[in-house]
């Protein structure tokens, strides 16, 4: 696998030439991109915990943890450390290869990122890459975490600077960018991507991706999500995405950032086997298995296991065997 020059300067014009190419030639291009950076048949399986649930006091329009929506989500407290290593325990025997815990915080106050520092630590010792999303980070924060040996974290940025603002009102842009900064200046890998079908517009998806590939270093992972229109939430009856716009988010991902492992997340409940056969054709190589994703429902792994088998794909048994 012969890998390509990476950039980080993506023009807005060319980025949108990618969205209007016609679909085949589109996905032509990324699998081709696809194939000389990654096996082409092999899918990295993460497992997504909730560590502590509820009463977050963000307003992020999609999110049944807001304590602002009323979505019927109980409220739960950040789980003790037995809890998470049998939850990780089982991730494991499923196959996954990468254990990400999450909770809804605008950001951990000290003694609860230590607890969660403590999780980190025994979680790798059980063999498996660690990732943590936990809201925004400073400095000090981060250097808790890298100390404790954390591989991953997530911080998406959710759609474009200019649609945010109709999403989310309590940070800003420039926070999540800041608490990015602050994970890629520790050395810790960064997982970072958007959410697709917000009432966003195509110029919205343009400029989401072209801002993860011109960051200083692509992230190396990149979680596209589907919106899960959850009662409650001030987008609940948004209109469903169009599934070829979302092939084709994933497909201009993969040739922006060729190296990063680019995940089919949250939605994958409201896909066909045939919407998620095309991504994975368009360069996705990485999904999160069992039956929720934080608070909402994903498919459950025999799902899983039956549509990999109909496609040939196999699961990556090392993390990050053909990542830089």
């Amino acid at each position: 696998m012969s890998q390509q020059q990476l950039r980080h300067d993506w023009r807005r014009a060319e980025v949108q030439a990618l969205f209007e190419m016609p679909f085949n030639d589109l996905l032509y291009q990324a699998q081709s991109v696809h194939r000389r950076n990654f096996q082409p048949n092999q899918v990295q399986l993460s497992t997504l915990l909730s560590i502590k649930t509820g009463a977050c006091p963000e307003d992020c329009a999609y999110c049944p943890q807001s304590v602002r929506y009323d979505t019927g989500l109980q409220r739960e407290p950040l789980m003790a450390l037995d809890q998470v290593l049998e939850a990780a325990s089982r991730a494991k025997q499923a196959g996954a290869t990468r254990f990400c815990m999450g909770a809804a915080w605008r950001s951990p106050k000290g003694k609860d990122l230590e607890r969660v520092a403590d999780m980190v630590r025994e979680v790798r010792a059980l063999g498996l890459e660690t990732c943590a999303t936990l809201g925004m980070l400073d400095e000090q924060q981060v250097e808790v975490l890298r100390e404790a040996g954390l591989d991953y974290y997530n911080h998406n940025l959710d759609t474009s600077e200019a649609f945010y603002g109709e999403i989310v009102t309590t940070r800003t842009y420039e926070d999540r960018l800041n608490t990015l900064e602050h994970v890629r200046q520790a050395g810790m890998k960064v997982c970072c991507g958007g959410i697709i079908g917000m009432g966003e517009s195509r110029a919205d998806r343009i400029e989401l991706l072209r801002t993860l590939a011109n960051l200083p270093e692509h992230p190396q992972s990149v979680p596209i999500n589907q919106l899960v229109r959850v009662k409650g939430t001030p987008l609940a009856n948004q209109e469903a995405a169009d599934p070829i716009e979302f092939v084709r988010t994933i497909a201009v991902a993969r040739i922006l950032m060729p190296r990063s492992y680019v995940r089919l997340s949250a939605g994958r409940t409201e896909m066909s086997d045939e919407t998620q056969a095309l991504c994975f054709l368009a360069g996705a190589n990485s999904i999160f298995g069992g039956d929720k994703l934080l608070t909402t429902d994903n498919p459950e792994l025999n799902a899983d296991q039956q549509l990999f088998g109909r496609l040939g794909l196999e699961v990556e048994a090392a993390p990050g065997a053909a990542a830089s």
